[in-house]
C-alpha cells in the first residue's frame, strides 16, 4: 500500500494538498510488530571468524564528531589525526568514514586532513551541521547562509536539521521546501554538490508513525541519507526506529531504483550494540547497505570501544580503556 501511495506522487507535481494527502495516507506503523522484529534481529549473533571483518566495517562506517559549544581548532586536529589512522599500533585498521563538526571548523578539519581529504583525493569526508543545528530555529536565509558557507569551505556533505516545530504542525509543504532549498544550497560553483543528510530528531517526534511520514518526506525532497538524530536529545538512535527508516528506504530503493543512505546517531557506544545495527541493516534494506555512501554511525566514543575489541581479537586479551585516544 506504501508503494502504491509513493506513486501517486513521485514525478508528478508536488502541490502542498497531495503531499500532506500522501503523508497522512501512509499505513500506521505496527509498533508491536516493528519492535519483535528489531528485538529478535538484536539477538542475531556473528560467528568469531566474522567478528574481525565486522569491526572493521563498523570503523569504516563511522562519521567521528565533536559538536561542543567548547570545541577549539586543536580538538578538531585531534580528532583528524584519529580519523587518519585510529589505531596507531595497527596501520591495518581501516579509516574512518567523515570527521563531523560544526561549520565554522571544517577549514581546520580540512587542511588537517590534506591529502585524506574525500576532495583531495582520499576517503575521509569532511560532514559539518547546518541550518541552526541542533535547534533549527532560524530563518530560511539564515539556513541557506549556514550551508553555502559549509560548502564552500570544503564540506563534502552536510547534516541538516528539520524544522519539527513546522512538521509537527502539519506543515509538511513547509518542511519539504525547505529540504530542497538546503539541497540547493548545497550545490558548488563546479555544478557538483555536497550530500544531504537530513536529521529528523526522532525523539521529538514522538511516534512511529511521525517518523516514517518524516522519512518519506525528506526522501521526496531530495535527502542523500535520513539520519536520526542531532545527538542532543534522548532518546537518539533507537534500533527499531533505524528499521523503521531502513524499510522506508528499502521501499523507495523498490519504487525508483534510487538508493537514500540511513544514519543513526547519538547513544550507541559499544561494538555489541554496533552489530546489532549491521545485521539489521543487511537483513532489512540489504548488505549493499553496508557500505559508507548508504550507512552511517555518527559516534565519537563507539570508535574507542571498537578499537579495544580489535586489539583483543589480536592479542588474546583485553587493553584498558587508557590504550586508546580520548575524545
Amino acid at each position: 500500500m506504501t508503494l502504491d501511495l509513493a506513486r501517486t506522487v513521485v514525478g508528478s507535481e508536488l502541490s502542498e494538498r497531495s503531499l500532506r494527502g500522501f503523508v497522512l495516507g501512509l499505513p500506521g506503523v505496527d509498533a508491536v510488530g516493528l519492535e519483535q522484529r528489531a528485538a529478535a534481529l538484536a539477538t542475531r549473533s556473528i560467528k568469531t571468524s566474522s567478528k574481525e571483518r565486522a569491526l572493521d566495517t563498523i570503523v569504516s562506517l563511522i562519521d567521528l564528531t565533536t559538536l561542543e559549544g567548547a570545541d577549539t581548532a586543536g580538538k578538531v586536529r585531534s580528532l583528524v589525526a584519529k580519523a587518519i589512522l585510529p589505531d596507531p599500533a595497527d596501520p591495518t585498521c581501516p579509516q574512518v568514514a567523515a570527521v563531523c563538526v560544526y561549520g565554522d571548523l571544517v577549514p581546520v578539519a580540512v587542511e588537517a586532513l590534506g591529502a585524506a581529504h574525500r576532495q583531495a583525493g582520499g576517503t575521509i569526508g569532511v560532514a559539518a551541521v547546518a541550518t541552526a543545528f541542533p535547534s533549527g530555529r532560524a530563518s530560511l536565509n539564515v539556513k541557506l547562509a549556514d550551508t553555502a558557507d559549509a560548502v564552500a569551505a570544503g564540506a563534502d556533505e552536510i547534516d541538516m536539521v528539520i524544522d519539527r516545530g513546522a512538521f509537527l504542525s502539519g506543515r509538511y509543504g513547509e518542511v519539504f521546501d525547505e529540504i530542497v532549498a538546503v539541497k540547493e544550497a548545497c550545490r558548488r560553483a563546479d555544478g557538483s554538490s555536497a550530500h544531504l543528510k537530513v536529521i529528523l530528531e526522532t525523539g521529538e517526534l514522538a511516534t512511529y508513525d511521525n517518523v516514517c511520514r518524516a522519512s518519506w518526506l525528506a526522501i521526496l525532497a531530495g535527502a542523500d541519507f535520513i539520519k536520526t538524530s542531532t545527538g542532543k536529545v534522548s532518546p537518539a538512535a533507537t534500533l527499531p526506529v533505524t528499521l523503521l527508516m531502513l524499510e522506508v528506504v528499502r521501499d523507495w530503493h523498490r519504487l525508483t531504483g534510487e538508493t537514500v543512505g540511513v544514519k543513526p546517531a547519538g547513544g550507541i557506544r559499544s561494538s555489541k550494540d554496533a552489530v546489532r545495527y549491521l545485521v539489521t541493516v543487511a537483513e532489512t534494506a540489504g548488505e549493499r547497505w553496508l557500505d559508507p555512501h548508504l550507512f552511517r554511525f555518527g559516534a565519537s566514543s563507539l570508535l574507542n570501544d571498537v578499537l579495544l575489541q580489535r586489539q583483543k581479537l589480536t592479542t588474546g586479551h583485553y587493553s584498558g580503556a587508557d590504550y586508546v585516544t580520548i575524545d
